[in-house]
């Protein structure tokens, strides 16, 4: 991008929509514990596979932001409603942020750079002013390629739509169980652990790569987020589709994109190697 301006964004005063949101579910998600039903927490096992690695890591994260392959236009479409499982905004904003983000790491206009405090990072960054809310001239800049999408646009002002759907149905066929553990446990763990990639993984880690911010590699997190937790490969290489480079980095969401491949439906796969990596120092060392 040409962009050398951060985008001005409103740090003062409580995002009460967010705050609020927060509150309630980190409250049911405890009540989960006393509905405890094998089917409900399988169900909700299934639904963050689902909204964390198809949505967000497959979907918001490596296709819509990144680029990093390309599917056919309905299962993009699919893997946006499946991000939105996750409730973290629609695929516009997200898309735009996390630009942003990678924009500025860790420097001046980063919404969520540990920099700026590790609480700041996880978490509080999005209990004030509008960081979680792009306006449309900051998506026109960011997320353009979303932004004349009409799908998109509709998805991301009706981004609680999919969830809200998927609650009504927890509740019809396994009651308030299912809905505890399906809806607000499940969102609330698969948030943290986003969060923990913004936070712990520019904190704790090994650096493979010597980038230009603080990003780590950091097996906890990427074992809890099916990859996404191989944050400093992914930062000095921001559109490869695949995270985990070595072969004890697990990267379940890449295991997809791979099979995807195999199948025929996932074209223009970007991916880098460590075998890619050697070669290319080689060249510049000679």
């Amino acid at each position: 991008m040409l962009i050398t301006n951060p985008p001005a964004v409103n740090r003062k005063g409580i995002n009460w929509v967010s705050s609020v949101a927060f509150v309630v579910f980190h409250i049911l998600s405890v009540v989960a514990l006393f509905f405890f039903s094998w089917p409900a927490v399988i169900t909700a096992a299934i639904l963050y596979w689902i909204s964390l690695s198809f949505g967000i890591g497959m979907g918001y994260h490596r296709l819509h932001t990144h680029r990093g392959y390309k599917v056919p236009k309905p299962l993009e479409y699919f893997l946006a409603v499946c991000g939105t499982l996750a409730l973290e905004g629609g695929p516009i904003s997200w898309v735009a942020t996390h630009r942003i983000h990678h924009q500025f790491s860790d420097h001046e206009g980063d919404p969520h750079t540990p920099r700026d405090g590790a609480w700041w990072a996880h978490i509080v960054w999005m209990m004030v002013g509008d960081a979680l809310h792009c306006d449309a001239v900051t998506t026109a800049k960011y997320a353009p390629d979303l932004a004349k999408d009409r799908f998109y646009v509709q998805l991301t002002k009706w981004h609680w739509v999919p969830l809200t759907v998927v609650g009504l149905l927890l509740l019809a066929f396994g009651g308030i169980p299912f809905v505890l553990w399906g809806i607000f446990f499940r969102v609330t763990l698969g948030q943290h652990v986003t969060w923990m990639v913004n936070s712990i993984t520019h904190i704790w880690g090994s650096r493979r790569f010597e980038t230009r911010d603080d990003s780590r590699n950091n097996w906890f997190v990427a074992l809890l987020s099916f990859g996404e937790g191989w944050h400093n490969n992914h930062h000095a290489h921001p559109v490869s589709a695949r995270h985990g480079l070595a072969w004890y980095e697990l990267d379940i969401t890449w295991y997809t994109i791979s099979l995807l491949k195999a199948l025929g439906i996932a074209k223009s796969v970007k991916a880098t190697t460590l075998a890619t990596e050697r070669v290319v120092a080689e060249r510049q060392a000679a």
